[in-house]
């Protein structure tokens, strides 16, 4: 397998590291029908889901399988192959697996749908919005699961937030010149939110103020 320059490869058998612990049966057998990567897996970024340290892909290079080798899988095997392929190097690929578990409300999930707000693709942040309907909620299991997350990852959420705003400088302030009107703003506001509530105190804030 080939590495990309200046990324950190990892093996294939790493992507277990990927999930909570309890989960890693199941992640080998979604390992077990994904095809050989072309290139390695890289540079993975690492977050707590519970009290337990994960370390998630930054990039995947797998082909996609077949619909029939997905409907194989168990429900949880599913969205274990969905969560790995939001990771993928093409951003169409990450869309379409991003949506199948948007809506989760599993811790696990969490990490997953927050990097991806903090990349560069519209459309992939107006899914997200779409999928987390729950959010706005007080109370909603997905506002506690997201408030919970960036609870526990302070800096990688701050992180998030400075990338979504560097993002729409660069390439959507044509389009939204406020930074306000961004869809982006406004999830970063929900999640803010959601830590508040986890938290009982204010969340500091790492955007523009309109």
């Amino acid at each position: 397998m080939q590495q990309q320059p200046g990324s950190v490869a990892m093996a294939d058998g790493d992507l277990v590291a990927a999930f909570p612990h309890q989960l890693a049966s199941d992640v080998r057998a979604v390992l077990a029908v994904m095809p050989e990567a072309r290139i390695a897996p890289v540079s993975p970024f690492s977050v707590y889901v519970g009290d337990e340290v994960v370390a998630i892909p930054y990039r995947i290079y797998q082909d996609e399988l077949p619909d029939d080798v997905v409907r194989a899988l168990t429900g949880v095997q599913q969205a274990i192959l969905h969560g790995l392929y939001s990771r993928h190097s093409d951003g169409l690929v990450r869309q379409r697996h991003l949506e199948q578990i948007a809506s989760s409300d599993e811790p696990w999930v969490v990490p997953f749908v927050v990097q991806l707000a903090g990349e560069y693709v519209l459309e992939i942040l107006e899914s997200i919005q779409h999928g987390l309907s729950d959010l706005p909620s007080k109370g909603s299991a997905q506002r506690l699961a997201y408030g919970d997350f960036i609870a526990r990852n302070p800096g990688f959420f701050a992180r998030t937030e400075r990338r979504v705003v560097s993002y729409w400088s660069c390439y959507y302030r044509w389009k939204f010149p406020v930074f306000g009107t961004y869809p982006g703003c406004h999830l970063l506001g929900l999640l803010r939110a959601a830590a508040i509530d986890r938290t009982g105190r204010a969340w500091p804030r790492h955007t523009p103020l309109d």
